[in-house]
């Protein structure tokens, strides 16, 4: 008997998708992370235009899930917790319109939904800074180059992977442990 996958897309830009890779990577459900570029003008932007912050694109992730593994509202929830919501065009010392805090959703229901998550976000804590995110429709995507493909995996040893992207795995596997796949992503 073959399984039935009903699979959904989306995509989110969270600052730097080596972080956001490798955390979404860790959830059930999700069957393909893929780095790269979406948001801007320019046809097929490199690294290097896009870090220029001069095309309008954004660092994203784009995630291809089984729906009726995880839902959408489940996959929000860990993109909220997991990066700074509430810093316009920022995350930690990046800084830019390509590490703004995006959902580039791919139709009306995802819009919709987002706009209920951040109005609920907005008023479970009315005294907090408001939330920056973006909810943009989702355009032409350009996968990132090969060697920020599986970034973390391949480099988890490096200063920014141990400083930055391993707290934020610590955090995942201790608030999100209902929603992870059965394998220990500890370097």
């Amino acid at each position: 008997m073959t399984e039935t996958i009903h699979p959904n897309v989306v995509v989110f830009g969270g600052g730097c998708f080596w972080c956001t890779e490798v955390v979404f990577k860790m959830l059930r459900g999700v069957m393909s992370v893929t780095p790269g570029y979406t948001g801007g003008t320019k046809e097929n932007p490199n690294y290097g235009e896009v870090c220029d912050d001069t095309t309008g694109h954004a660092e994203v992730v784009r995630i291809e899930f089984d729906s009726e593994k995880i839902s959408y509202r489940d996959l929000l929830t860990v993109f909220f917790a997991t990066h700074d919501s509430t810093s316009l065009n920022r995350q930690g010392n990046d800084v830019g319109t390509q590490y703004r805090s995006a959902i580039f959703y791919a139709d009306k229901t995802q819009k919709t939904e987002g706009e209920q998550f951040i109005e609920e976000l907005n008023a479970s804590s009315p005294e907090g800074k408001p939330i920056v995110t973006t909810l943009e429709p989702l355009g032409a995507f350009y996968t990132a180059e090969q060697y920020h493909q599986n970034y973390y995996t391949r480099n988890s040893g490096q200063p920014y992977c141990q400083f930055i992207i391993v707290p934020k795995l610590q955090k995942v596997q201790e608030k999100f442990s209902e929603l992870l796949k059965k394998i220990d992503v500890r370097p």
